[in-house]
């Protein structure tokens, strides 16, 4: 075999170990790391509300932001068996964790309107099952103010009408989600609830409407992580000139045993920085 035709080779198989490791990386490994933070998060947020420090705002108790990621509150709906943490901020590394809370929204339970955000397929698909709600439905959503009950008020997409605005003292909760075939989807999903248990005071929120970043919208992409795919494309580069050079000097079976693991890995982190670059509520 010549240069040429090894080097062709190398380029089809690193091709197809991509897209095989892409699509494990989304349909199964993404899963688990959602599993994995969600266990993490419940344990911080679970310590955090025994000391009564759990946040009720955009900040800390020492008054600093709070940081993307950081757990405010556990949401339960009964009706699907869903519990799950919700975190601060609604980009796609948020909703990779779980539950996001879109920052220039209030708490759930504080006077206004509060937005979640998940995801429908991957990275465990917290809201897949959320089109099935019913008006009636109960949600739950343990903050560090306590436990906020919410009703279901209804199902809608885009262009149908929305709920009346809030009445002074009113609380809404709103859930979006992808809709259409899973991996696949066409549009935005929302649920509308409205607080039936007592109303909460709002904490400060340093975001606005006008200040949140692109990427924490819904169906936004998030780009700032570009920089780490060109380093995890440069790392698998390396590895298939190794491997080809190896085979060249070594053969195909030592290549095979040594290079294969390596390749792999190089593949996964391709695939998960990628998986990252796919819109926030996929």
């Amino acid at each position: 075999m010549t240069g040429a035709e090894a080097l062709a080779r190398s380029i089809v198989a690193t091709l197809l170990l991509l897209l095989l490791m892409f699509v494990l990386n989304v349909t199964v490994f993404s899963h688990l790391q959602h599993l994995a933070s969600q266990q993490r998060l419940e344990d911080d947020l679970r310590a955090q509300l025994a000391a009564g420090t759990a946040p009720v705002s955009e900040g800390t108790f020492e008054d600093v932001l709070l940081a993307d990621g950081a757990p405010v509150a556990i949401m339960d709906i009964p009706r699907l068996k869903f519990h799950e943490v919700v975190v601060e901020g609604t980009a796609s590394a948020q909703t990779a964790q779980g539950v996001g809370h879109r920052r220039d929204t209030v708490l759930p339970g504080q006077v206004g309107v509060s937005v979640l955000m998940a995801r429908a397929a991957a990275f465990g698909g917290p809201f897949s099952a959320i089109s099935s709600l019913d008006p009636g439905d109960e949600i739950t959503v343990r903050t560090g103010q306590g436990l906020q009950r919410f009703e279901v008020i209804g199902l809608r997409y885009a262009g149908d009408p929305t709920p009346p605005n809030l009445t002074r003292g009113e609380s809404r909760l709103i859930l979006q989600t992808a809709r259409g075939v899973p991996y696949v989807p066409t549009g935005i999903v929302y649920v509308d609830a409205r607080l039936v248990s007592e109303t909460q005071p709002a904490g400060a929120r340093l975001t606005t409407t006008g200040t949140l970043g692109p990427a924490e919208k819904a169906m936004a992409t998030d780009a700032r992580t570009v920089w780490a795919l060109i380093f995890a494309l440069q790392f698998l580069l390396a590895v298939e000139v190794a491997a080809v050079w190896s085979f060249r000097r070594f053969g195909a079976q030592k290549t095979w045993i040594v290079f294969v693991p390596v390749a792999a890995l190089a593949g996964f982190f391709v695939a998960d920085q990628l998986t990252r670059l796919l819109p926030n509520l996929l």
